[in-house]
């Protein structure tokens, strides 16, 4: 779209940029695909953005077009005519496309591959507060029969472990958020019936991902996840750990 270069941009522009050059839904979707792009989110982060600034009910075009004024509102809330206007009136520089490149490739990788560690740092520290040393951390655990699978702590040991925990803070895409179902099925299918499983994240994206977190609970309700967690059950996960402690001789 051609965009004039002007002192500030407005909720009219935002409703511009939805409609596009036609008032459907592909034209929506390409308009809050650039939305997206100008406030430089992921899919699922910026859904879960949308979703805390509008009231109950859908972020589709389909709500957009039943309240088009709350609708635009709500991405004026997150920044999005500051965003546009920065954009259009922005000088370019051969560095720009580094810069978008490293963002939208390696860059946006190791930001996922942060929020990951921040949360599994987080976790181990309620970890050490309870079992100081006596536990071991990020390696492959030996479960019945020798099957071996990767997880974030495994105490007293990998050899021998008694509680399994898995950290996951993944604010990242949807595949990555996936790919945790696996890691977590693979834990289930090599860990013994005395090890007890505990499954601890950031629990902000699963907003966005409902199907995933209905099979994470799931795991929970048969009995393969003794408890997921999140970091505002700090309290419950040094309690519980506490107990084990206690109850398992540790």
């Amino acid at each position: 779209r051609n965009w004039p270069k002007k002192a500030a941009y407005t909720a009219e522009d935002i409703h511009a940029l939805l409609r596009g050059t036609e008032d459907k839904s592909d034209g929506f979707d390409d308009g809050l695909l650039i939305a997206r792009l100008l406030l430089g989110v992921s899919k699922d982060k910026f859904e879960i953005m949308l979703k805390s600034a509008l009231p109950a009910g859908g972020t589709g075009v389909t709500r957009y077009r039943k309240d088009p004024e709350g609708f635009v509102e709500a991405l004026e809330h997150l920044g999005l005519s500051s965003a546009m206007t920065r954009e259009v009136n922005r000088p370019l520089h051969w560095t720009d496309t580094m810069i978008e490149r490293l963002r939208t490739g390696r860059g946006s990788a190791i930001s996922g591959q942060k929020r990951g560690r921040d949360i599994e740092d987080y976790a181990e520290t309620i970890v050490r507060t309870v079992f100081a040393e006596r536990y071991q951390s990020r390696g492959n655990f030996i479960g019945k029969g020798g099957i071996e699978a990767k997880c974030d702590f495994a105490i007293p040991s990998m050899t021998s472990p008694r509680i399994i925990i898995e950290a996951k803070g993944y604010s990242a895409t949807g595949s990555k958020m996936t790919d945790v179902i696996g890691d977590i099925v693979k834990i289930i299918n090599a860990r013994r019936t005395d090890t007890t499983f505990l499954f601890f994240t950031d629990g902000e994206t699963w907003v966005a991902r409902q199907s995933d977190l209905r099979k994470i609970i799931k795991f929970q309700n048969d009995g393969d996840i003794a408890r997921i967690y999140t970091r505002s059950m700090k309290d419950a996960l040094l309690a519980d750990l506490t107990t084990l402690k206690q109850e398992l001789g540790l």
